[in-house]
C-alpha cells in the first residue's frame, strides 16, 4: 500500500503511473478537494480539519511493507519508526540512518524562522525534483515488494 500525505503534493499523477506499473494500492489523504478515480487500486480519505488529522490518520495505518509520500518531516520519522518506506515528493529518502537529522534540521529551520533569522522560503519544485521523485518511488516499490 502507498499512502499519500495529498495536501499539496505535487506528484500525485506519478504516483498513480509508479503504482499502476507495481500493482500497487495508493490511498491519498487529505483535509478536502481530492479528485475522485474509477479505479479500484486508488483510495481517497478525507480527514477533518483538525491539525496533523491527514498525519495521524496516516501514521496509525502505515507499516512494514508500505510505503508513505510526505513532505512532513515529523510524520516521516513516524512512518519510519513503525518500519514504513517513506520519501518526500522530492525524491528525499526517509530512513532510519537520516531521519534523526532531518528532524533536528527542521527544528533548527523553525527556531530560524521564529526568531527571524530566516525566512524561510522553501525552493520551487523543479523538473529534476520529479525525476528524482520517479527513480527513488520506483526504487521502493520494488523494495517492498520483497
Amino acid at each position: 500500500m502507498i499512502f499519500v500525505d495529498a495536501d499539496a503534493c505535487p506528484v500525485k499523477a506519478e504516483i498513480l503511473k509508479v503504482a499502476e506499473r507495481h500493482a500497487f494500492e495508493v490511498t491519498f489523504v487529505a483535509n478536502s478537494g481530492l479528485r475522485p478515480s474509477r479505479d479500484p487500486m486508488v483510495h481517497n480519505v478525507i480527514v477533518s480539519a483538525g491539525f496533523d488529522a491527514a498525519d495521524n490518520w496516516i501514521a496509525e495505518r502505515a507499516g512494514e511493507g508500505d510505503i508513505v509520500i510526505t513532505a512532513d518531516v515529523p510524520l516521516a520519522a513516524r512512518c519510519v519508526a513503525a518500519g514504513a518506506l517513506v520519501t518526500g515528493p522530492t525524491g528525499r529518502l526517509f530512513d532510519k540512518s537520516n531521519i534523526g537529522m532531518a528532524s533536528a534540521m527542521r527544528d533548527l529551520g523553525a527556531h530560524l524562522r521564529e526568531t527571524g533569522e530566516s525566512k524561510g522560503y522553501n525552493a520551487a519544485f523543479t523538473p529534476k525534483d520529479r525525476s528524482a521523485f520517479l527513480v527513488t518511488l520506483d526504487r521502493l516499490c520494488r523494495q517492498a515488494k520483497r
